[in-house]
């Protein structure tokens, strides 16, 4: 009995601390092992008004996240971030921690600046620069000629606007040297060598100018690459050897291709891209066309001399492939009538080169779609004869990705 008194009297001392407390049961401490299972266990959304709250976030972030991703990467980048700042919201009972709308704003700028670093805008430059030579009927060069002097059609209509005219006699050459180095010339190839390397002596300005040489029969072989040392280049052309069969169309094109086309200068300046090829003309080894070689040559800008090593003194069918590939380049075909005239046409095209004419000009509709365009230029005298290409080809227009061409 005595026991049941104290314990009675015990449990109303307990009560009575509790209701003077205050507190009730939910507030109590939690035993050690109910605290783990709690921390272990992914806590639930339960209250309305905190899935509201997540609600609100989410639809005010999606808007941003579709302005800031202008390109496909900066909006992967930007739904995978929103997508993981959800989750983050309802594990902790839709209640963001504090720095998360800091953490978005630096994301969302972070993947801003490496979107507009990773997007290249290319814009298309639709002006046309178009080097020209002008003679007499006796051939002699007319170097004062005014825009007024000229009549240009560009795809058939006159250009839109003029920017720049001017006689170019100073400008840096860029200048291939194509030796036939095929059996069919092997009786005069040293007579050959001898005046190549004396052209390229005269042509070439050291610290200015660029050459190289290149031999082909039925491949085409680079002896020496460019350069402004006539040394150097001198030796490429007498490391030539004749043999094998003709691969001339081959030639023409990788040359225009992979050395005229793809040389990356320096510094920004305007040069004069022009190759020699010195052959009969006789192709029987090429993978590519005749046209083909051609097409290459206008869209590398490049002016083809021709010097025909065929001194029969009768037009053979070689002569006129080297007239058509030197006419549809805007260059001049010269065919020797015995093999020391071949030094002369050296020296002509020499002086061919320091007499020409530039201009650069916008051409009326112009559509960045790819196409030939073709150009058509002649003196406002009747008695001058200007050659020039006949056209070229538009570039297409495009938005790129950096690293991504």
């Amino acid at each position: 009995m005595y026991c049941m008194s104290r314990l009675f009297t015990l449990f109303i001392v307990l009560v009575s601390g509790v209701v003077a407390n205050g507190q009730s049961s939910s507030e109590l401490p939690s035993a050690p092992s109910a605290v783990l299972k709690q921390r272990n266990q992914p806590s639930q959304v339960v209250a309305p008004a905190q899935g509201s709250d997540a609600q609100a976030n989410t639809s005010a972030q999606g808007p941003a996240n579709t302005t800031t991703g202008s390109s496909a990467s900066g909006t992967e980048t930007q739904t995978s971030t929103t997508g993981t700042n959800q989750a983050a919201q309802q594990n902790n009972g839709g209640s963001p921690p504090p720095d998360t709308s800091a953490k978005q704003k630096s994301q969302s700028a972070g993947s801003k600046s490496e979107d507009e670093a990773a997007t290249t805008i290319r814009t298309v430059v639709n002006e046309v620069n178009l080097v020209f030579t002008v003679t007499d009927k006796h051939g002699r060069f007319i170097k004062d000629l005014k825009p007024a002097d000229i009549n240009l059609l560009d795809d058939n209509k006159p250009p839109a606007k003029i920017e720049d005219f001017r006689s170019e006699t100073d400008l840096p050459l860029r200048v291939g040297l194509l030796v036939d180095a095929s059996n069919s010339i092997r009786d005069r190839f040293t007579f050959e060598q001898q005046s190549a390397i004396e052209f390229l002596s005269q042509i070439v300005r050291p610290r200015k100018d660029l050459a190289f040489v290149l031999g082909f029969d039925t491949t085409p072989e680079i002896t020496q690459d460019f350069t402004s040392d006539s040394d150097r280049l001198a030796k490429g052309v007498r490391n030539l050897r004749p043999g094998g069969g003709t691969a001339l169309y081959d030639a023409l094109y990788g040359a225009c291709r992979d050395k005229l086309l793809k040389f990356q200068e320096k510094s920004p300046v305007t040069t004069r891209r022009a190759i020699i090829l010195l052959s009969d003309g006789e192709d029987n080894q090429s993978r590519v066309t005749r046209e083909e070689a051609i097409e290459m040559a206008q869209r590398a800008d490049t002016i083809v001399y021709t010097i025909s090593t065929n001194i029969s003194g009768v037009k053979s069918r070689g002569d006129k492939v080297l007239e058509r590939i030197a006419d549809a380049t805007g260059g001049r075909a010269f065919f020797p009538f015995k093999i020391e005239d071949v030094a002369n046409a050296f020296s002509e095209v020499q002086e061919e080169l320091r007499s020409q004419y530039a201009i650069s000009y916008k051409p009326a509709d112009f559509t960045p779609d790819g196409r030939f365009r073709s150009i058509q230029i002649s003196a406002a005298n009747k008695k001058y004869k200007i050659r020039a290409r006949k056209g070229y080809f538009a570039p297409k227009g495009e938005v790129a990705k950096a690293g991504g061409e």
